[in-house]
């Protein structure tokens, strides 16, 4: 078990070093994001109508309210498709000002992630008798295919997120995935050795 917890430390690590390089090193973390032409009349009237309220938005909004009938519920939808005919659509993640960005507290909980995300991979690895290297990195990539397709592909279908952006999300994601696999290889090949 020593060891077990050990590999998804390490592994949890190794994963957030890949992570940061493949953010900050290289051209990944900017695949498939634009910043919105003349700006500042966008934010302005996103501040003057959202305000301060945080939120997750979708735009046009169906105009659907609060504890509506299904009646009016299937209603709303009909004339949705109208709506997104005639108007852009998206998604809108809002935060009033005064944000900041890449605070110690964001690192520590992608960090925290990271090594949940590993401690599981291995923990999952160590219930399944796999005794080669091939075979725990394989196991352990499966895992992160399994996780890059679990939410990547349904924001890509259902909310329309770029395809270049979510096939090197993905990629990232898995590559992670198979550095931890590697450590945990490699950690555990030790003990038995």
């Amino acid at each position: 078990m020593k060891r077990v917890l050990l590999a998804g430390v390490l592994g949890g690590i190794a994963m957030f070093v890949w992570n940061s390089v493949a953010h900050v090193v290289t051209p990944l973390g900017e695949v498939g994001v634009k910043e919105i032409p003349n700006e500042q009349p966008v934010l302005a009237a996103m501040s003057a109508s959202v305000g301060s309220a945080h939120g997750f938005y979708i735009f046009p909004g169906m105009g659907v309210p609060t504890g509506a009938s299904r009646e009016q519920q299937q209603a709303a939808m009909r004339e949705y498709d109208k709506k997104l005919a005639a108007n852009p659509s998206g998604l809108l993640i809002y935060h009033p000002p005064g944000m900041k960005a890449f605070t110690p507290q964001q690192l520590l909980t992608e960090f925290a992630v990271e090594v949940i995300e590993a401690l599981l991979a291995v923990w999952l690895l160590s219930r399944t008798g796999i005794g080669s290297f091939g075979g725990k990195v394989g196991f352990v990539t499966v895992l992160g295919i399994c996780g890059a397709l679990m939410t990547n592909v349904a924001y890509w279908n259902w909310y329309g997120f770029p395809t270049n952006y979510t096939l090197v999300y993905m990629l990232v994601e898995i590559v992670g995935f198979v550095v931890v696999g590697v450590v945990a290889g490699l950690v555990t090949k030790s003990a038995a050795a």
